[in-house]
C-alpha cells in the first residue's frame, strides 16, 4: 500500500525561534505555530479556535528562521508528520508528534529579528523623493 506524509499549515509563531547546533555543526531551529479556524456552532455563534503545533527546522534554512523571525511572525510551512519517542530518567516511554519542515516560507514584512515588529508597514522602506513640478518628468 502506497503512503503519503505531507504537512501544509499557515500561522503566526507562538514564540521566538529556538536555534541549536548538532555536534557535527548543522542548525536545528524549533518553532511553535499557532493556526487560528473560526467557524460557527449550532447556536450560530462564532467561535475561534486554535491549534498549537511543534516545528523543526534542520539547516541553513533553521538559521534564516532564527534570523529572521520572531514571535507572532506569520509563516507557511511546508513539510511531513514525524514522531519522536525516547524514555525519559524514570524509564517510561514518551512520545511527541510534532512537523519537520521541508521549507518554510516568510509571509510578514521583511525585517531582522523581533525590533522590527511593531514597526508600521513599509517604514524600513526608503521612499522616493516627492516630485513638485512637470518641468522634471522626461516624456
Amino acid at each position: 500500500m502506497a503512503s503519503y506524509n505531507r504537512v501544509l499549515l499557515m500561522g503566526n509563531l507562538t514564540r521566538n525561534p529556538e536555534i541549536r547546533y548538532t555536534p557535527s555543526g548543522t542548525a536545528v531551529a524549533d518553532i511553535g505555530l499557532a493556526i487560528n479556524e473560526n467557524f460557527k456552532n449550532k447556536a450560530g455563534e462564532t467561535v475561534e479556535q486554535t491549534c498549537f503545533v511543534d516545528v523543526v527546522v534542520w539547516g541553513r534554512q533553521a538559521e534564516t528562521s532564527a534570523e529572521y523571525l520572531h514571535k507572532g511572525s506569520p509563516v507557511f510551512v511546508e513539510g511531513r508528520l514525524q514522531l519522536d519517542q525516547w524514555e525519559n530518567q524514570q524509564g517510561e516511554k514518551r512520545s511527541k508528534l510534532r512537523v519537520r519542515a521541508d521549507r518554510v516560507q516568510f509571509l510578514g514584512n521583511p525585517g531582522k529579528g523581533a525590533e522590527f515588529a511593531d514597526a508600521p508597514a513599509g517604514s524600513s522602506a526608503p521612499q522616493p523623493p516627492p516630485m513638485d513640478d512637470d518641468d522634471n518628468v522626461p516624456f
